[in-house]
């Protein structure tokens, strides 16, 4: 009885196999409607949700929320709006160079985040999709991106080219800033940090960290060699200021690169060290005093440091600074002429860009978005009045105006003064915290340079010059270092000599035959 009915079951299992297996076609055909798109950005560079509840943003237009990932709530969104499901694999890289060696090495993605010169590097090699023109509709209300950029940013996009492309037909700014110097200011003085020659400066010998890079240390040592010529009176009021300043802050000349080395070789010895990201614990800690750094960063340390009860400031040198961005671009390995992975990769893009989610980026990473508001009303701009503003009986405040930014009357063909909505009242000690480093004054950027992407002998003379920097300074070294690096090249020598003679013996001795 009991095995008849073993087989009985048996044969229904059996029967229900089948009838799973032949019904498991359906969604193998379904799949085919669903859009993968591979999305690589930085690390810790999108809201990843999680939010506590006393983190709610409570604006006048509405409160905002972190509930999941980003990421994850664009599919979502994506079928609400396309009716076409999505998925997004995001994955991360730490450095531009990593990024480019991964595409290198085979690696696929379809939309990536580098950093400006990347970006002029992956277009120069034509790695790179355009913009469909649906992308630029503005009467399209899910087209947050060019309906709300900063007219800023947009400007800056619309006017700088690779080989004839301008950038604002491959890549979208996602986000933005300046560099300049976060600093201790109960130990070291504004005028302290508003120079560049700070780096060398011997008062503060190894209490200065400086970027393991040579892109931002080469521009920061060019504001320093050169910053009697920007700071004297015939540069700064000559017509062709930004162009000239560019210029001067773009120079690979083997004698500018051969003043830039000397310069660095002394930074090396004055500063405590070359850091990548250990700069921003080191300040908070109070290891060190001062710390070149991008301004995004700088506000995550000082909030960190406000938590401390410790405060740091941040300051612009007042030679020049460097005016970076992180922006989105298609790839053309990755789209592979798919128009519909191509339109959820420019959707990505506009859901990023709707105000709700540049706050929550901006809350939640701490660096500046590229979005303003614009055609979506003003609830960015609400959102840094909810940061920053003053106390109704707050004292020691100023007006603090972001219309450069916000305010697209100042640009284009009905360029104006702006209408002057966009001025906030601040505690004065704003102007050099993180209200200044995520929307630095027009003042600043107006002495601004973008870095370009070099290529050829100019990168090549620029890498070996980091090279040599990066290695010991032969040039430092007295006579007594001579005699002890001599003496141990010939104990090597001589050790590596008689470890051959002693081999060859070995083997000239004749080893006893074995009895048979």
């Amino acid at each position: 009885m009991m095995k008849k009915i073993s087989l009985r079951v048996l044969s229904f299992i059996g029967s229900v196999l089948l009838l799973v297996s032949s019904v498991g076609v359906i969604p193998v055909k379904a799949a085919d409607d669903v859009i993968t798109i591979r999305v690589c950005n930085w690390e810790e560079y999108i809201d990843e949700g999680g939010w506590g509840e006393d983190e709610v943003i409570d604006l006048e237009s509405g409160d905002i929320f972190g509930d999941a990932a980003l990421y994850e709530e664009f599919e979502d969104w994506y079928y609400e709006n396309y009716g076409q499901k999505v998925i997004v694999e995001y994955s991360c890289f730490g450095t531009n160079e990593e990024l480019y060696n991964m595409l290198t090495l085979g690696d696929e993605f379809d939309l990536v985040c580098p950093s400006e010169y990347m970006i002029m590097k992956l277009l120069a090699e034509d790695r790179l999709v355009p913009f469909t023109e649906d992308f630029f509709d503005e009467d399209n209300e899910l087209n947050y991106y060019y309906r709300n950029v900063s007219p800023f940013i947009r400007e800056v996009f619309e006017t700088n080219e690779i080989n004839g492309e301008y950038w604002d037909g491959y890549a979208a700014c996602y986000m933005w800033g300046v560099v300049g110097f976060l600093y201790n200011p109960e130990v070291l003085s504004e005028e302290d940090v508003s120079t560049w020659k700070l780096l060398v400066n011997e008062d503060y010998k190894c209490q200065i960290t400086i970027k393991d890079n040579v892109r931002d240390s080469y521009f920061a040592t060019l504001g320093a060699i050169k910053g009697d010529m920007f700071l004297s009176e015939e540069f700064l009021n000559d017509p062709d200021y930004h162009e000239r300043l560019e210029k001067e802050m773009n120079d690979t000349s083997p004698e500018t690169i051969a003043q830039a080395l000397e310069f660095l070789q002394k930074v090396k010895e004055n500063a405590y060290s070359f850091e990548t990201d250990s700069g921003k614990a080191d300040m908070v800690t109070g290891k060190v005093y001062s710390n070149l750094q991008w301004s995004g960063d700088a506000v995550y340390a000082m909030d960190q440091a406000d938590e401390e009860d410790f405060e740091l400031d941040f300051a612009v040198p007042e030679e020049c600074t460097n005016l970076w961005f992180d922006g989105w671009v298609m790839l053309k390995d990755g789209i592979d002429g798919n128009a519909d992975k191509q339109r959820a990769c420019q959707a990505f893009v506009n859901f990023l860009s709707r105000p709700d989610n540049a706050v929550r980026n901006m809350y939640y990473i701490g660096y500046t978005s590229s979005i303003a508001g614009g055609t979506d009303g003003d609830q960015i701009f609400e959102y840094v009045d909810w940061c920053y503003s003053a106390e109704e009986d707050e004292e020691d405040t100023i007006e603090y105006d972001l219309g450069y930014f916000f305010d697209d009357t100042l640009y284009g063909e009905d360029e104006g003064e702006g209408t002057g909505e966009y001025v906030l009242t601040v505690p004065e000690e704003q102007i050099r915290r993180q209200l200044f480093a995520q929307y630095p004054p027009r003042e600043v950027t107006d002495r601004s340079a973008i870095m370009r992407y070099f290529d050829g002998d100019a990168n090549a003379r620029i890498n070996q010059m980091w090279i040599n920097v990066r290695c010991y300074n032969i040039k430092k070294i007295n006579a007594a270092g001579w005699a002890a690096i001599i003496v141990a090249v010939v104990l090597i020598i001589a050790s590596t000599a008689w470890m051959k003679i002693k081999k060859s013996r070995n083997r000239s001795i004749r080893r006893p035959l074995r009895p048979q």
